[in-house]
């Protein structure tokens, strides 16, 4: 195992451990022992999904639907030539019905790996910045990133999911309960408030948790596969573009994933992103060209 995937693992399980005590100080605080029982069972359960599951919570929270190769033939010729490349093996490909245009990988490893893309990045990129932009998913697949983004996505659903459930479980139900010894419970109702007001914020904490340093590594990772990288600068510029003209319909618990960030516009945006600002990714991706000997882009080719 090299030192990333040992980084990375180490990070998911911190994560899984993580996401185990909120839930258990949250089950204790509102259900005393009865409350930590069942949120340790919810825990155990929610911890063997997110690494086993987590790319098919990730892939179902985007609306991805996989395509064959005889549904999406150029696509996944591009995918198994630029994964030849790597020395990857082929992932699974999936296509994201939207018209924003971004892209994402996921899956626990090479072996059981997806890239999804959406439909508007196959209209708005030309053929060689798209293969920049898988090429950079294919990087995150190298490094062994997929696996924390993907269980990142399902803990922050998790616990956003949770702040919502004691939201309407305090309106419809929970005001009115009281304890017959007691006359009521009153650490669970501060329990209930106090995770109400942390989870969300820790769903935030688990996306910055992601490392911005990632997208760079990616970034050039991604221009060395397929030795282009001014091509995949030319489409970060579109992509961030792109985003701010046409506005993704994603689950917040899933931005992190995407090339760019498909929350953008958003005024609290650049504090708790995952992602470096494209300028700079773009900066340095034209300090690689450079190093490369191409000052200019590759002719860039029509894609049908």
């Amino acid at each position: 195992m090299n030192q990333r995937s040992l980084y990375n693992n180490t990070k998911t399980f911190v994560l899984l451990a993580a996401l185990t005590a909120l839930m258990a100080g949250a089950g204790f605080a509102i259900g005393r022992t009865g409350g930590l029982a069942i949120a340790l069972v919810f825990a155990v359960v929610m911890n063997f999904g997110s690494y086993w599951f987590s790319d098919k919570i990730a892939l179902k929270m985007s609306g991805a639907q996989e395509v064959s190769a005889h549904e999406a033939p150029e696509l996944h010729a591009m995918v198994s030539d630029l994964a030849a490349r790597a020395g990857l093996p082929m992932p699974r490909v999936y296509l994201i019905p939207e018209m924003t245009p971004n892209a994402f990988a996921t899956g626990r490893n090479p072996q059981h790996s997806a890239v999804a893309v959406t439909q508007g990045i196959m209209q708005m990129l030309s053929r060689d910045e798209l293969e920049g932009v898988v090429a950079h998913e294919l990087a995150h697949i190298r490094h062994r990133d997929i696996l924390i983004s993907s269980v990142a996505a399902t803990v922050a659903g998790a616990l956003s999911g949770l702040a919502q459930m004691l939201q309407f479980q305090m309106l419809f139900g929970g005001m009115g309960h009281h304890d017959d010894e007691e006359g009521g419970n009153p650490l669970g109702m501060v329990g209930m408030l106090a995770t109400m007001i942390l989870a969300p914020i820790a769903a935030a904490l688990v996306q910055m948790a992601i490392s911005r340093s990632r997208e760079f590594e990616a970034d050039r990772g991604g221009a060395e596969i397929c030795g282009r990288p001014l091509s995949l600068a030319n489409a970060l510029l579109k992509l961030e573009e792109g985003s701010r003209v046409i506005p993704m319909r994603v689950n917040p618990a899933t931005a992190h994933m995407y090339i760019v960030s498909p929350l953008s516009g958003q005024s609290l945006a650049g504090l708790f992103s995952t992602h470096p600002a494209t300028e700079q990714r773009v900066a340095k991706l034209r300090e690689l060209a450079a190093e490369y000997g191409t000052a200019q882009p590759a002719p860039m080719h029509t894609w049908a």
